[in-house]
């Protein structure tokens, strides 16, 4: 089950932080179709937010056809998100913990890294190739 945490510095919406997270363990294999959702009152607790907030994110998600609600059971995982895939990721992964332990070594730290990769985002982007 996934475990929410938030930055409360990002700048970004708690909901959305909430559905980012689910987006990415779907991207990453850590949630899967048939997945249940923490409970909005569990997720409540452990962040100490608004349940509304909460409600907020799941209804979102459903809106995307990404989970669905199920009356007196919680909220399941539909679908997974199309892409790479789990292989794939794993094999990426590894590349970009060796480029990321390059990096280090070569005297970047972590905001180095993190605009750097942007920046290699972008360009992608503009080529057409991300």
């Amino acid at each position: 089950m996934i475990e929410f945490q938030l930055d409360r510095g990002s700048g970004v919406s708690t909901y959305l932080q909430l559905v980012h997270q689910v987006k990415q363990a779907l991207r990453l294999g850590t949630l899967r179709p048939g997945d249940q959702l923490p409970t909005a009152r569990e997720v409540v607790e452990s962040l100490a937010i608004n349940p509304n907030t909460v409600l907020k994110a799941y209804r979102e998600l459903e809106r995307e056809g990404l989970a669905e609600g199920r009356p007196g059971m919680g909220t399941f995982v539909r679908q997974g998100i199309k892409g790479a895939k789990l292989a794939d990721h794993t094999r990426l992964r590894r590349a970009l913990e060796q480029w990321a332990r390059e990096a280090r070594a070569a005297g970047l730290d972590q905001e180095d890294m993190r605009a750097l990769f942007a920046a290699v985002l972008t360009d992608a982007a503009k080529e057409g190739v991300a």
